[in-house]
C-alpha cells in the first residue's frame, strides 16, 4: 500500500505561499496563476512583457529545488511510486484533459474556485472524480 506522510505545516506553507503567488500575480498583472497556461504563453508569447513574466515564474518553478538545497543542505526526496510507463500514460492524460477542460489544476482549483468560477468548479470535482477513478482502476484492478 502506498502512504503519503502526513506533513501539516509543511503543507499549509506551500498551501499560503501559493495562494500568496496567485493573488500577487492577479493583483499586479491581472493574469491569473495557471501553470499549463503559463507556459504555453512562454513558448507561444504575445509580447515580451508577456513573456517574461512567464519565465520569471517558470523559473522559479525550476529554481526551487535549488533553493530548498540552499536552505535545508540536501534536495527534497521524490519517491515516485509507478513505473516510468506509468508517468508518460498519465502526462499524456494529463494533457488531454488540460486541453478539454481549457485549464489545469492549478488554474481552476486555486484561482478558478476562488473566484467561484462555476467552469472552475465543475472542472475541479471533475479533475477529482478523475483521479479518483484512475487510483482505484491502477491500484485494485490492473494491481500496479
Amino acid at each position: 500500500m502506498i502512504e503519503t506522510a502526513f506533513t501539516p505545516l509543511a503543507s499549509a506553507l506551500g498551501g499560503a505561499l501559493i495562494g500568496l503567488a496567485s493573488v500577487l500575480l492577479m493583483w499586479l498583472r491581472g493574469n491569473i496563476l495557471g501553470a499549463t497556461g503559463i507556459l504555453v504563453g512562454f513558448l507561444q508569447p504575445g509580447s515580451s512583457t508577456d513573456w517574461s513574466w512567464r519565465a520569471a515564474i517558470l523559473a522559479g518553478m525550476l529554481t526551487g529545488p535549488l533553493i530548498y538545497l540552499a536552505a535545508t543542505g540536501s534536495f527534497p526526496a521524490i519517491e515516485v511510486p509507478v513505473s516510468t510507463l506509468s508517468m508518460i500514460v498519465g502526462g499524456l492524460i494529463v494533457g488531454v484533459g488540460v486541453t478539454y477542460g481549457s485549464g489545469c489544476t492549478s488554474g481552476h482549483g486555486i484561482c478558478g474556485n476562488a473566484r467561484l468560477s462555476p467552469r472552475s468548479i465543475v472542472a475541479t470535482l471533475t479533475f477529482m472524480a478523475g483521479t479518483a477513478v484512475m487510483v482505484f482502476v491502477t491500484r485494485h484492478i490492473f494491481g500496479m
